[in-house]
């Protein structure tokens, strides 16, 4: 199974609409999650022309009425503020935002941080917000951050990143693509 990770999109307030690299990288993919701050419900729309699409509700999808670039997310049934999957073998968690390893809440409280987000722990942790992309593997977790593919590392709108995650039985590996690197 290969699935699809973006996050960070910030449409329309990073640029009109999806990189089209991304339209590539996720040719093929049989599901895609995306990690919050869509900004528009419309994403997860062209990206359900692709496949399969969940999103996690990001801290800039919450309705706005003084920022035109950020209207917010309706409710929608693909859209919670986290998902739990069982998928090939797996427990996945996707939310927005989520501790990465060196940080307290993690070291201090990883049982307390996963119930609290997911209402039990899980294996592969898929998360947003940062903007910088990250896979990291401690204490039985695998946390993988797609990064942005608009807005990478917070910098100005360019092509940034997306991840593809794949499963099966027992195994799973992830990979980050860099957009700049894409050829269409």
């Amino acid at each position: 199974m290969r699935i699809g990770l973006i996050s960070d999109t910030h449409i329309p307030e990073s640029g009109p609409d999806i990189p089209l690299q991304v339209f590539k990288v996720f040719e093929g993919v049989d599901l895609i999650l995306h990690a919050g701050d869509m900004h528009v419900i419309d994403v997860l729309d062209r990206l359900g022309r692709i496949a399969p699409v969940l999103g996690a509700r990001g801290n800039g999808d919450h309705y706005s009425s003084l920022n035109k670039n950020r209207p917010g997310v309706p409710d929608d049934p693909r859209v919670k503020e986290a998902h739990v999957l069982e998928l090939m073998g797996f427990t996945i968690g996707m939310t927005h935002g989520f501790p990465t390893p060196d940080e307290p809440p993690w070291r201090n409280n990883l049982n307390g941080l996963m119930q609290f987000n997911f209402g039990r722990r899980v294996e592969i942790v898929v998360c947003g917000d940062t903007h910088v992309e990250l896979m990291v593997e401690k204490d039985g977790v695998f946390m993988i951050n797609p990064g942005s593919p608009t807005l990478p590392h917070n910098l100005m709108p360019q092509l940034g990143t997306v991840g593809i995650l794949e499963l099966q039985p027992g195994h799973r590996s992830a990979h980050i693509i860099h957009l700049k690197d894409v050829k269409l």
